[in-house]
């Protein structure tokens, strides 16, 4: 029996090339590729968006999985092209960060490209590994189909930076005042811009449409093994003893995320 046409491509990976990153990139590609045959397709498989211009003109759908890889001016004017013509980009976790600027003292900061625009959101900075509550905001939209009002992950929380606020359908969001990173940890950044104008929310997830495609982007999704952890610290509300757990699936474990991938995927091939 003939296969089904491969309609999506998935990058997956982290930087520098075939490096953990910081996360465990081997087990969110397989829980991906599992979600994606179980619904009847078949993917094609980078580590980053080299050659995306090959990968994407017969794919329904991209998903991005990465730490570190992100797509240069000309491969994001691309994509661009590719939603505009009705491509669908489901961005996960790391997908909205990309290269990052050294400073002499040690400090990060992350560096906003094109990239950034054609996904909508940056990343900032993220605190260590904490537990928190997300709230899923009212409305039809089909990636909160199912989901409770509000439910609790095991994660890092993502400091997003919107790109286009206006045109932008907010779809998850938590509350988090201040970064209570401590110092040293983490990227540094000249003001907190991925906090929303009432002061306390962060935005988690959202949907954009560009021309007659869209982007969905989630930024839960973290997961790590001893070899891959890259953590020291952890909140107390994780960890007692103030250890970040040496195995952790986090949000990849429980019902709300696993429901918002399905949904998420099925938005993607629809």
């Amino acid at each position: 029996m003939a296969r089904p046409k491969a309609i999506v491509h998935l990058v997956a990976g982290g930087f520098p090339p075939g490096s953990f990153a910081g996360h465990d990139i081997d087990y969110a590609r397989l829980r991906l590729l599992q979600l994606l045959h179980e619904r009847g397709a078949t993917a094609t498989v980078g580590g980053d968006y080299t050659d995306i211009e090959k990968w994407l003109p017969e794919r329904k759908l991209l998903i991005s999985y990465v730490a570190g890889p992100y797509a240069n001016d000309e491969q994001a004017a691309f994509v661009q092209d590719w939603l505009a013509a009705g491509g669908r980009w489901l961005a996960l976790h790391g997908s909205s960060g990309g290269r990052a600027k050294r400073f002499a003292e040690g400090k990060r900061a992350m560096v906003k490209s094109g990239y950034h625009e054609t996904l909508g959101g940056f990343f900032i900075n993220h605190p260590p590994v904490r537990r928190f509550s997300v709230a899923v905001q009212p409305g039809s939209h089909p990636l909160t189909q199912g989901l409770p009002p509000t439910f609790d992950v095991i994660d890092e929380l993502y400091m997003i930076e919107l790109q286009d606020p206006a045109r932008t359908d907010v779809l998850l969001t938590t509350e988090l005042p201040v970064d209570p990173s401590p110092p040293g940890f983490g990227f540094v950044y000249e003001r907190d811009s991925a906090l929303q104008p009432d002061g306390k929310t962060r935005v988690l997830g959202y949907a954009r449409a560009v021309g007659k495609g869209g982007v969905s982007y989630i930024a839960l999704g973290h997961c790590h093994t001893p070899d891959s952890s890259v953590q020291s610290l952890v909140d107390v509300s994780v960890d007692p003893a103030g250890r970040t757990p040496p195995f952790l699936r986090g949000p990849w474990e429980t019902a709300p995320f696993e429901r918002l991938l399905a949904n998420a995927i099925d938005w993607g091939l629809a």
